[in-house]
């Protein structure tokens, strides 16, 4: 199994207590849903996360009690781990929608088709979505709020992006 065939669902944060539950941040549309995909997976594809049961816990996270760790040091070994699920196993998106991961590697550009890079990748600092755009000439990373107003068209099809930069910021070249 490969990286690309490797989609993130969530993480697992903090232990919970001292019985071996973890605190679970869910990427899924319906948080809850990460507990319906089956076993999971780390990175490497190797090994396989059976997530027992799984509860809210305030607005954005959950707590997870997880087959095989029954103490706050087997939780604590798992802090930090990233859930994935390979490609295959979830549904195939609707003709508007896409998986945040099938943004990676489509050309980012203005309205007038001026490209301005790739995307690299979707970050999430704690205030929302941000796309990740490698610039065409090169240097630092440009990021943009991944909204509907500075991203208001996403076509996975057309492998590209459209970006309204806000008015503070300017791409076009001079």
């Amino acid at each position: 199994m490969t990286k690309q065939n490797l989609v993130l669902l969530g993480r697992f944060g903090a232990p919970h207590g001292v019985r071996g539950e973890l605190r679970l941040q869910s990427f899924t549309a319906d948080r809850l849903a990460i507990a319906t995909y089956g076993p999971l997976t780390d990175k490497s594809g190797a090994s396989s996360i059976k997530l027992l049961s799984i509860r809210p816990q305030g607005k954005d996270m959950l707590v997870a009690r997880v087959d095989g760790v029954g103490d706050r040091a087997g939780a604590e070994a798992l802090t930090g781990l990233e859930l994935f699920i390979p490609r295959e196993r979830l549904p195939a998106p609707d003709e508007d929608e896409f998986y945040l991961v099938d943004l990676v590697g489509l050309r980012a550009e203005l309205r007038d088709g001026q490209e301005i890079g790739v995307v690299i990748a979707l970050r999430n600092f704690g205030a929302g979505d941000i796309l990740e755009v490698a610039p065409r000439a090169g240097g630092e990373s440009l990021m943009y709020p991944f909204t509907k107003a500075v991203v208001p068209v996403v076509s996975v099809a057309e492998r590209r992006v459209v970006i309204e930069p806000p008015e503070e910021i300017d791409v076009r070249e001079e």
